[in-house]
């Protein structure tokens, strides 16, 4: 048996990155992914202007070490990634004692969909880069 997680979305906002006190890198984003709203016969609702309408979830994602230093200087907040991991569920309790649970994705790999944004430190001015309509395909 295997606890493996795809998905590809948009990211919700830029991530945000921390180091621990033993040096592990830990970057979190959320990840919007949307589907078909349906009504109770399984057909796809639509909106006055004939536009489907979308039930859209939000993912919380974490990334440890060199794939979250890569999200950190890569990733943008719209940006579409596939994400592949693992779901992780949590447990506490509060300080009010109550019992509380939370749920996270551990990112294996995350693939860009979209243009990563510029690295950074990265002006922008670098002559090595490739217009679009020079790519022959």
């Amino acid at each position: 048996m295997q606890n493996l997680v795809i998905l590809a979305g948009n990211v919700g906002a830029t991530p945000e990155a921390r180091t621990t006190q033993g040096g592990t890198k830990i970057t979190h984003f959320s990840l919007a992914t949307s589907r078909p709203k349906r009504d109770s016969n399984g057909k796809v609702v639509k909106d006055d202007n004939g536009r489907r309408i979308e039930d859209t979830e939000w993912h919380r994602i974490t990334c440890f070490n060199g794939v979250g230093k890569t999200v950190e200087q890569y990733v943008g907040k719209g940006m579409k990634v596939m994400v592949r991991g693992r779901i992780h569920y949590t447990r506490w309790t509060d300080n009010e004692n109550i019992e509380r649970y939370g749920v996270e994705i551990i990112a294996d790999e995350v693939t860009f969909l979209t243009r990563a944004k510029p690295a950074s430190g990265d002006q922008g001015g670098n002559d090595s880069s490739v217009d679009d309509d020079e790519i022959p395909f």
